[in-house]
């Protein structure tokens, strides 16, 4: 496998746009450990190998458990997330792959029942964020850090 282009080389000011949203989002107030579990499982729906292995070293230098990381894309049958963590994992689940899931009234109730909707809002941009990151990184065939 070999990297196809450096976005940031080949469109500099459109990069730099797309640095200063993430860092916006990064610093928008969500809770750590919801922003990192939406950042792992879009970049693991999306296939982003370089994100998914990015976001899992930065959950875990944050804090986070190994055994919740490995267990993120099996979150549906693991005890290691609570209501809310499960909430968010299916709304980013379902705005990833928004064409194929819809995004159901039952979801958004679920959603609205645990979460603010400035929360809401900025959840929804948060997974629009990741999943660009998640289409340079598999259009471009961005490899992440690996040891042989």
């Amino acid at each position: 496998m070999k990297n196809r282009m450096n976005v940031a080389k080949v469109a500099p000011a459109l990069y730099q746009s797309i640095q200063a949203l993430d860092a916006a989002v990064d610093a928008a107030g969500l809770e750590p450990r919801l922003l990192h579990l939406l950042k792992i499982r879009s970049s693991q729906v999306n296939g982003c190998s370089y994100c998914t292995d990015l976001h899992i070293r930065d959950a875990h230098q944050d804090g986070m458990d190994m055994q919740t990381l490995y267990m993120t894309s099996a979150w549906r049958e693991s005890p290691c997330f609570d209501e809310r963590d499960r909430a968010v994992l299916e709304w980013t689940e379902h705005l990833t792959q928004i064409a194929v899931l819809g995004m159901p009234d039952t979801l958004y109730e679920r959603v609205k029942a645990l979460f603010s909707e400035e929360e809401i809002a900025k959840l929804i941009v948060a997974v629009g964020m990741i999943n660009l990151w998640n289409r340079i990184g598999v259009s471009t065939q961005l490899i992440h850090p690996h040891k042989p």
